[in-house]
């Protein structure tokens, strides 16, 4: 039987100046230890997209989002067996105050900062999408299972950086 792809949500929170970014350093076995990444998460039964992106980011923040932009659909084929479909979010109308996130370290980085962080090779490509504005788009990123970036197109066709 083959495995069924995984179906989740991730969401750059905008207050202007920085994107929120989860520093997962608390999890072991965590594929995503020590990188930065967005908030997010797995979509569960019953939930649109919309449905986790605010669970979760509730969870994970304790902010509520109020507004939020479906960026694009990423799909990762990571190389060893697992095949992921992302929906991206951004989102600059949020109410609350953060709270401690079982899962690693919430910390405000300035968007000119980003590119230095520990972050995959690919989240690069789709930050920058971000950052530059590109409207609705739809990007595939191939890894060669040791998290070698072999791959890459952006609407269906190959990507050059």
């Amino acid at each position: 039987m083959r495995p069924q792809p995984e179906l989740t949500t991730l969401c750059y929170i905008d207050n202007g100046e920085s994107y929120l970014m989860l520093h997962r350093v608390s999890k072991e076995n965590d594929i995503n230890k020590d990188k930065y990444i967005g908030v997010g998460g797995h979509i569960e039964i019953n939930e649109s997209p919309e449905d986790c992106l605010i669970r979760e980011v509730k969870e994970e923040t304790g902010l509520t989002l109020n507004s939020f932009s479906f960026r694009g659909i990423v799909t990762f084929v990571s190389g060893d067996g697992v095949c992921e479909y992302m929906a991206l979010y951004t989102a600059s109308d949020f109410s609350g105050e953060l709270i401690d996130c079982d899962e690693g370290e919430l910390i405000w980085i300035p968007k000119s900062k980003l590119h230095s962080l520990n972050l995959w090779e690919g989240d690069h490509i789709f930050l920058d999408l971000l950052l530059k504005g590109e409207p609705f788009f739809s990007l595939k990123l191939v890894y060669d299972g040791d998290g070698g970036l072999v791959e890459v197109k952006l609407n269906g066709k190959n990507y050059k950086q």
